[in-house]
């Protein structure tokens, strides 16, 4: 008699464009589905928000329950929480695994509340201990956090710094974690040249690509300020911002009026193509899980200049395939200045950024490491 496969039910708050959402649609469509039945449960996102369910991943099916996004109010949060319980009384699953901090919060409960020997997986694609709160709201996620851990047989954290950070804030035990990096995709092959003609890209010019939403925590205001000190040094440097946010307009206009060697391309499809086009790619944020732009640059070959935060450092390998910085915007361009100068170190760092990522963060890897551990629980 054939083994059943595992059933597993995925719950995210919302599939908004970033990486869990990729993450979670990558899962969901390659892993076997003859080891593991996957149901995917998520919210609707804001009007602000691509919803990458809508945008690129048109061929993954999900159950969507209303009040599971980002937004948080009383009475629809537990109209999502009850919605939640009849779901996984209906489905009965093997295992509920839940992404990002709301759905983590819901899921969970609902999984408790629904009395079923489901086993219990979170993934922690970050967190909210640095940069989003501050005092007692900090303090009551870290609360929350750790009652939930005690109720959670396995947490996935995407990085390692990701979990250092979590079990220092006192969040599980060292032998509930697992790290599993995400895996992506190996990219489609594109020409520079073709790519650069698609963006009117300028030969003699080096581009500098920033791939991430315009808010808060991803600090666009630290890149404008980092691309203000590449202009005073006289450098042939151009960014290309491809993102949006509740910032994004007052970035664009704060841009226009320095004259800052800024280009904005909004919200785009063609990633892989944009870094194609590049030279090397940056990140400035105050806080990061382990940004899979990094990841997809990497691919590409691109060096790599970011802030030393969250798991970055399990993607940039200082000195090696980029450089890790503090945040002061002159730190940064002394970085982007040492690569814009020298085209042998672009090539040397972004060969080994390469060969990093089809190490350590490839597709395949990803979902066997998850199968395995779904397999494992059902045992």
């Amino acid at each position: 008699m054939a083994k059943q496969p595992v059933k597993v039910i995925q719950i995210i708050a919302r599939m908004n464009v970033g990486g869990p959402a990729v993450i979670v649609a990558d899962l969901m469509r390659s892993i076997d589905s003859s080891k593991v039945e996957q149901v995917l449960i998520t919210g609707y996102c804001d009007s602000d928000e691509a919803d990458y369910l809508e945008t690129v991943a048109t061929d993954i099916k999900a159950t969507r329950i209303a009040g599971l996004g980002r937004s948080v109010s009383l009475v629809s949060d537990i109209r999502a929480f009850f919605a939640l319980v009849a779901m996984i009384k209906k489905i009965a699953p093997d295992v509920i695994h839940t992404h990002t901090a709301k759905a983590g919060v819901l899921g969970r409960l609902a999984a408790i509340l629904a009395g079923r020997k489901s086993k219990r997986v979170h993934t922690f694609h970050g967190h909210l201990l640095h940069g989003y709160f501050s005092g007692w709201k900090v303090k009551l996620v870290i609360a929350i956090e750790k009652f939930l851990a005690k109720r959670t047989d396995v947490l996935v954290a995407v990085g390692n710094q990701v979990k250092e950070d979590l079990l220092a804030a006192g969040i599980g035990k060292s032998d509930q974690y697992r790290v599993f990096f995400p895996g992506l995709v190996e990219p489609k092959k594109i020409s520079k040249d073709v790519a650069r003609q698609q963006f009117e890209m300028k030969a003699g010019e080096i581009y500098v690509a920033y791939v991430g939403r315009m808010t808060a925590i991803k600090r666009p205001d630290r890149l404008l300020n980092t691309a203000a000190e590449i202009k005073t040094r006289n450098l042939p440097v151009k960014f290309i911002v491809a993102g949006e946010g509740d910032l994004f307009e007052a970035t664009k206009h704060d841009s226009e009026r320095r004259e800052l060697p800024v280009k904005f391309l909004g919200w785009r499809k063609d990633i892989g193509a944009l870094f194609a086009a590049s030279d090397i790619a940056i990140l400035t944020s105050d806080n990061e899980g382990i940004p899979l732009t990094l990841i997809q640059a990497a691919q590409a070959s691109l060096p790599i200049v970011a802030t030393d935060v969250g798991s970055i450092s399990d993607i940039v390998v200082h000195e090696v395939n980029g450089y890790l910085v503090d945040s002061e915007p002159a730190a940064l361009a002394d970085a982007l200045q040492k690569l814009a100068i020298d085209p042998i170190l672009r090539r040397i760092m972004g060969d080994a950024g390469r060969e990093r990522t089809s190490r350590y963060f490839s597709l395949e890897k990803m979902c066997a490491d998850h199968t395995e551990l779904y397999q494992l629980l059902h045992r």
